[in-house]
């Protein structure tokens, strides 16, 4: 996010978020070159390191350009990545990000995505200046529509042929979370 000097690696009962390096390619490969961990993900499963380095080469950028932040999601005890997390398209004008999550299917319903999730919420609420995050949901992504109401998000609308990913048109529902209704909740 804006003005990061340190990379803030974050800590929750069972997990570490840290900064995601080149020598992570091989474990960011071996979840993202499965079909189903890519079928909400808008590219097509990766297929060698060379596309897990192009991955990270992306979350360093946005990083650089200050428009994103992406977490590696490790288990405590351990030092493989398991998943990310992040924000990316950061408006600092509007005060806005938006957030994005994937995990590995070995550790799906274990409450891992939405414990990093919250991680990473809190993060932004608490210390940066942003007011508004957005999920853009795919409608038959049930999971993650579930996992980011449980958190306080409010599913706003449909945006219709939002994005093309694939070789097709996808819609997605905009979900949204303002800061002033999480500090409420808290």
């Amino acid at each position: 996010m804006k003005s990061i000097k340190e990379f803030p690696v974050l800590e929750t009962e069972r997990l570490i978020l840290r900064e995601i390096e080149e020598r992570d390619a091989g474990s960011i490969l071996d979840y993202l070159k499965d079909p189903e961990v890519m079928k909400y993900y808008g590219l097509e499963p990766f297929t060698s390191v060379n596309d897990a380095l192009d991955e990270i080469a992306w979350y360093n950028s946005i990083l650089k350009e200050q428009t994103g932040i992406r977490w590696g999601i490790t288990i405590k005890g351990t030092d493989k990545v398991i998943g990310s997390c992040g924000f990316l398209n950061t408006v600092f004008t509007h005060y806005r990000t938006d957030i994005g999550f994937e995990l590995s299917k070995e550790y799906w319903g274990e409450g891992i995505a939405s414990e990093a999730m919250n991680a990473i919420i809190e993060y932004v609420f608490l210390q940066t200046d942003i007011q508004r995050i957005q999920a853009l949901i795919e409608p038959l992504n049930m999971a993650s529509q579930k996992m980011v109401e449980r958190a306080g998000f409010i599913q706003e609308g449909l945006l219709r042929k939002y994005e093309y990913t694939c070789g097709k048109f996808d819609d997605l529902y905009m979900y949204g979370f303002l800061k002033e209704d999480y500090i409420a909740n808290k």
